[in-house]
């Protein structure tokens, strides 16, 4: 995955409650077999009508925030079942961050995954970021480094792990985690008793 340093752009307002997986992607799209393509599903319930047309006020279908890299919502935001598409529709629509009071555990690991940051806000906070994007929708930033979000108005520090913080600055999967053992791992391979199965390609 890419690492995650500074994140600048446009903040989309979304100030609901207890939004869970099912809303953020409806489980009829959950058939496709690739990781990508999930973006134009997001909020699919909300964003369009039943035939499917898209609705002019829902916030994602406004001109002025179709290019919103951060996302600015409500407490206990990605509850429900721990679907990863729910972070992979957000990541494939655009956004690169999140803030919300509160976020369910599972959701939350699942986004440092794959890159999306999440980052908590007291609620006070989150009113006056929302008021921001919906009256003068403009850059906000978000500095990983220095724990900070930023736009005019509005500077607040917040708390990350620091594991979290160290694998998305330096864009570490799981995968790229393992490989950083790559020469202990190799020694054990080559001292491995040879009795022991083998898997081949």
């Amino acid at each position: 995955m890419n690492p995650v340093t500074v994140i600048t752009g446009t903040a989309a307002p979304l100030p609901r409650a207890n939004v869970d997986t099912d809303q953020i992607m409806p489980k009829q799209f959950l058939k496709r077999v690739e990781r990508s393509g999930f973006g134009e599903y997001l909020f699919y319930d909300w964003a369009a009508d039943r035939e499917g047309e898209l609705d002019p006020e829902f916030v994602l279908n406004k001109p002025e925030y179709a290019d919103a890299v951060v996302l600015v919502t409500g407490p206990n935001f990605g509850s429900g079942s721990s679907r990863e598409h729910a972070p992979w529709a957000l990541e494939d629509w655009g956004f690169k961050a999140i803030i919300a009071p509160s976020f369910a555990d599972i959701f939350r690991g699942n986004c440092a995954k794959i890159g999306l940051l999440t980052v908590e806000l007291p609620q006070e906070s989150i009113d006056q970021l929302t008021a921001i994007a919906e009256s003068t929708p403009n850059a906000i930033t978000v500095d990983l480094e220095r724990q900070v979000v930023e736009t005019e108005g509005f500077s607040e520090m917040f708390d990350i792990d620091p594991f979290t913080k160290h694998c998305l600055l330096n864009g570490l999967d799981h995968i790229a985690l393992s490989m950083e053992h790559e020469g202990e791992i190799t020694e054990y391979e080559e001292h491995r008793p040879s009795y022991k199965p083998v898997v081949t390609a």
